[in-house]
């Protein structure tokens, strides 16, 4: 599967058993984490390095509780520490790698 045109289709990919070999990282992370496995999602953004692995590690840790740690990932993606809900900063996450 190409990828998702907009967060619906990325929502309806989650009845797969697993993402989508062509997807990006980011993405694949997201969607790990949208099953409920952090750990996953951890493995996968640990490889990634830069602003966009840096924003999806700090949400990962904001979601398990680890303000400080979330802080300092927020830190290295250029990103302030959000205010929103876990669920709006996760869709704004998948929005920002699908280019909307």
């Amino acid at each position: 599967m190409e990828l998702p045109k907009n967060y619906s289709e990325f929502q309806e990919s989650l009845s797969e058993q697993k993402p989508y070999n062509s997807w990006p990282e980011g993405l694949k992370a997201l969607w790990y984490d949208a099953k409920g496995d952090w750990e996953a999602s951890h493995d996968i953004v640990q490889e990634m390095h830069g602003n966009l692995g840096s924003w999806i590690h700090a949400y990962l840790h904001r979601k398990e509780g680890d303000e400080f740690n979330a802080g300092y990932w927020y830190k290295m993606a250029r990103k302030p520490f959000p205010e929103k809900n876990l669920e709006v900063e996760h869709k704004e996450i998948v929005l920002a790698i699908l280019g909307k």
